[in-house]
């Protein structure tokens, strides 16, 4: 797993946490505000981004799934039962091939960012 996500496991709950001021996706978002003024990526705004790109490519993923993002963080989180770990587990690869493919962010934010519900 990357620096800049993790799964934490709680008593009942597991949380995907996505640390957006760690330095790869900081820059990648820094960039992402260049191809839409509106995509400047803090949490909120990658709630959005994710509230969109999931429910387009990955809707499994957000079954049973609430958030709570931050001002420099993301946090996405499940009740733990082992489908959500899953959902978790699959969210977290998701992350990370965006980050460690990030052009895909570009292209999405150039083409389709103003169809994303920014905050």
């Amino acid at each position: 797993m990357k620096d800049y996500v993790s799964i934490r496991k709680h008593e009942t709950s597991l949380s995907v946490c996505f640390y957006i001021e760690k330095d790869k996706p900081f820059k990648i978002g820094e960039k992402m505000k260049q191809y839409n003024e509106e995509a400047y990526m803090n949490g909120y705004n990658w709630e959005a981004f994710f509230n969109y790109y999931l429910a387009k490519n990955y809707s499994e993923i957000t079954i049973n799934m609430n958030t709570d993002p931050e001002a420099g963080m993301y946090v996405a989180y499940y009740d733990l039962t082992s489908e959500n770990e899953q959902r978790a587990e699959n969210f977290v690869t998701i992350i990370e091939n965006l980050i460690e493919n990030e052009d895909t962010l570009y292209e999405i934010v150039k083409n389709e960012g103003n169809e994303i519900e920014w905050d």
